[in-house]
């Protein structure tokens, strides 16, 4: 289980697009649940296909559920995580969540480690809390490169690992999405933050690798 954290309210949209592609590169032969409440679809608008497919991405492969709160949404997430016929659940947790405690991330994570399912928990507008997440992440728009005719290239993202359970933190990436080949690459040197780009192994901890 991976915590993403937007890295301001204006990043919302971009660590949503991050946890999505995230999740699809690393499960793209099985289908993926994104799960929300009423409250996140109001505060952020529904979901939109065409979208999906700007980044390379099937929505076909998208599950969507939304719950009426964030009681029923973690009940929900939790069965889910336990579904090991999907790739990845993206939980998508926006605001302060009471319910959201040590104890209900501890039961996500306990679930999502039986199935081998990931769980990426989306934070946004909401303040770190003690969890029993393996990482914690914090995810912030970045500039593309223009192409030919200062037409958008494409999407980056400034990311930094904030948090570790087993070893260093504070490291900063960004990261490239190309939504051809569905991978993410690191940014051109000149432009990029310091570091390489990370897999995120789900039984062991994660190593940098280079791009």
């Amino acid at each position: 289980m991976h915590e993403l954290f937007a890295g301001s309210a204006e990043d919302a949209g971009s660590a949503a697009g991050f946890a999505l592609a995230l999740a699809w590169q690393a499960h793209r032969d099985r289908r993926l649940m994104w799960l929300r409440s009423d409250a996140a679809e109001r505060r952020t608008g529904q979901v939109y296909a065409p979208g999906l497919m700007e980044l390379g991405l099937d929505p076909a492969r998208l599950i969507l559920g939304r719950m009426p709160d964030e009681v029923a949404l973690l009940r929900a997430a939790t069965d889910a995580l336990r579904c090991a016929a999907l790739g990845a659940v993206v939980i998508e947790c926006p605001g302060r969540m009471r319910a959201l405690d040590l104890t209900a991330s501890r039961r996500l994570a306990l679930a999502a480690r039986g199935s081998g399912v990931t769980a990426l928990l989306l934070r946004s507008d909401a303040d770190p809390v003690p969890s029993a997440a393996e990482t914690r992440w914090a995810v912030s728009a970045a500039a593309s490169a223009a192409l030919e005719a200062q037409a958008p290239g494409a999407p980056r993202f400034a990311v930094e690992l904030l948090r570790r359970r087993s070893g260093p933190a504070g490291i900063r990436w960004c990261m490239e999405w190309d939504r051809n080949a569905c991978v993410f690459r690191e940014a051109a040197a000149a432009e990029a933050l310091p570091g390489a780009v990370v897999s995120l192994p789900e039984r062991r901890p994660a190593q940098p690798v280079s791009a």
